[in-house]
């Protein structure tokens, strides 16, 4: 391919759903910014998480792929009742693929991270009990 050919063509042609992850990751709100740092490089139990990842119609804040466990964090908006029942639907339908969902307020985060921690250890060691 001759260089006017690769400047004409899109350098890069990504699905919609990975452009709305990386903005949302980019996005993110402080609480999930402090947990990520937490989350990332397998330091917790040594587990894999992705953050703002696509799961059909939905993206995960946090998921542990290999432990089938999705992490959310809510703010305020989502004591709203439209949030509500949007985030009551989306579970049903995360749980109907096999995940657990754990929720946390974005104030539990900033506000006692270890008390998260061990929370999601916990049910990355039972999952059982999730």
């Amino acid at each position: 391919m001759d260089q006017d050919k690769r400047r004409a063509s899109p350098r890069h042609n990504h699905p919609p759903q990975i452009i709305r992850a990386r903005e949302l990751r980019k996005n993110a709100t402080p609480a999930e910014r402090l947990l990520w740092s937490a989350l990332k490089g397998k330091q917790l139990r040594g587990q894999k998480f992705r953050r703002q990842c696509p799961l059909g119609d939905y993206f995960a804040d946090f998921v542990c792929l290999s432990g089938r466990l999705i992490i959310e964090l809510d703010g305020v908006q989502h004591e709203q009742e439209e949030h509500v029942r949007y985030d009551r639907r989306r579970t049903m339908w995360l749980r109907r693929q096999s995940f657990r969902v754990l929720r946390f307020r974005n104030n539990e985060v900033s506000g006692d991270l270890p008390t998260v921690l061990a929370t999601i250890a916990h049910a990355l060691e039972h999952p059982e009990y999730s």
